[in-house]
């Protein structure tokens, strides 16, 4: 079975509402059809690379290619958990977790996007909320960082509720335009005091060698 060789495709978390885990053939196709319906309003950006500007088809490719890409290139020592959050069954987004150099920095960066048909429900924060309790209860992470540009309502109202603070900011160019990226840190203490969402963990120990742990 492809668990007993990749053990991460055997990891799920559950919260109240969601299941996130890595794909299967037929999830990564749907997250690929989701990203070909939208995920945000065409005159507005909400990522570092602007890789939904692509056409509807491309869209759906890149989605496939960049976890191709992640999954060849895994190592102990750089890492990125790209998991499918399902709504009912239904694939609506994906919310990632990425380590590097992990076992010594114990620090864990965020990224995540949705099926614009599936924002505005908390789907956001549930999904992060899952990312974050595996990082800190699961790998015993001492800290969390995420970005979002300063624009970026959603992003930044998701990352207040979970106890995120102000970690600087780095002014770079979007769609030829000077903006500005706003850095979020987050602390294990900090995210112990703002835990409201349970989450169950299924098949952590067999992955740790390939988390570095």
């Amino acid at each position: 079975m492809l668990t007993d060789l990749l053990p991460q495709f055997g990891l799920v978390l559950r919260t109240p509402r969601l299941e996130l885990r890595l794909p299967s053939t037929e999830q990564l196709v749907a997250l690929a059809e989701v990203a070909a319906e939208g995920v945000h309003d065409p005159d507005y950006m909400p990522f570092m690379t602007p890789w939904t500007d692509q056409e509807p088809l491309e869209r759906a490719r890149s989605t496939i290619r960049w976890r191709w890409r992640a999954w060849g290139s895994w190592t102990p020592e750089d890492w990125t958990l790209d998991f499918v959050v399902l709504l009912d069954g239904t694939v609506v987004g994906t919310q990632e977790l990425t380590g590097r150099e992990f076992a010594a920095l114990r620090e864990v960066a965020t990224g995540s996007w949705l099926g614009q048909k599936f924002q505005g429900q908390g789907i956001g924060t549930e999904m992060r909320a899952a990312v974050l309790h595996l990082a800190f209860e699961g790998l015993d992470a001492q800290s969390a960082v995420s970005s979002a540009w300063s624009d970026n309502k959603p992003s930044l109202g998701v990352s207040r509720k979970l106890g995120y603070s102000h970690d600087g900011v780095h002014r770079v160019m979007r769609r030829g335009q000077p903006a500005v990226d706003q850095r979020l840190r987050l602390d294990r203490a900090t995210w112990a005091a703002n835990r409201t969402v349970s989450v169950e963990i299924e098949g952590l120990e067999p992955c740790l060698p390939l988390l570095g742990l």
